[in-house]
């Protein structure tokens, strides 16, 4: 009877020990596939991940570069001038001043920088005869007529040609505004004068040149026909870079 009680005893104890083994976790080896837990990262893991920084390659900066500042061309020469547009005697109504071609022509040959003298206020008509008497009026006032803008750094220059329009034989009176207010900047230049006109040449402009900036040197100047401007252009070309060739450039 004993005997039969310890078997009992022993078989039932073996019972729970074999349950026992069966339900503790199995070890992993490299090929096992990984349990659903560890398959699947929870919903905090799978956020944290899609919002980490990536590191393994690089972004491009967004932050604004900004506009690099205007280099300097280099030149010692510069061309400034005065022209208008509008209705012009011969030509009728232009879009491009005829001083500004000759300028534009000289700026190609000589590789300079160009500066346009713009009235501050553009009070000058578009119908030539109106213009006729505005610019005389400026003429018998002795004028200085505001220019806009700021003058370039004439430090900087060696040799400036200034040109304009012819208007009853005289510069135009805001080209004296200009003289006047930079002779100190102008003196030791060399200036060069040029002119567009119809029937009177260069008009004294290289003798009143010197009397406006009296510390500067005034070379050989050229007078070029406005019509020529607008209807012989390869003509005034060929004229202009034969003048400024026998000036040695």
């Amino acid at each position: 009877m004993i005997k039969r009680t310890t078997s009992c005893l022993l078989a039932l104890i073996l019972i729970f020990t074999i349950a026992g083994c069966s339900n503790a976790p199995q070890p992993q080896t490299p090929d096992s596939p990984p349990t659903q837990e560890q398959a699947a990262p929870t919903q905090a893991s799978a956020t944290e991940h899609s919002d980490a920084p990536q590191t393994d390659a690089p972004k491009e900066s967004s932050a604004p570069t900004g506009e690099s500042e205007p280099k300097e061309s280099g030149s010692d020469t510069l061309v400034v001038y005065f022209s208008r547009t509008g209705e012009q005697y011969k030509v009728g109504v232009i879009d491009k001043g005829n001083t500004a071609i000759v300028a534009e022509m000289i700026g190609d040959r000589m590789g300079a920088d160009l500066w346009e003298v713009l009235p501050a206020n553009d009070h000058y008509p578009m119908t030539y005869s109106e213009l006729l008497d505005v610019a005389k009026r400026e003429l018998n006032e002795n004028a200085r007529p505001a220019y806009a803008g700021e003058v370039p750094d004439l430090l900087q220059y060696n040799t400036i040609f200034i040109g304009a329009p012819v208007w009853w034989g005289d510069w135009p009176m805001i080209m004296y505004t200009f003289f006047e207010n930079n002779a100190d900047a102008l003196a030791g230049k060399l200036l060069i004068p040029f002119s567009t006109h119809e029937s009177s040449g260069l008009s004294g402009f290289d003798r009143k040149l010197s009397s406006a900036c009296p510390n500067s040197t005034v070379g050989d100047g050229i007078a070029v026909r406005g019509s020529d401007c607008q209807n012989k252009q390869d003509s005034v070309r060929e004229t202009v870079n034969k003048w400024l060739a026998g000036s040695g450039y």
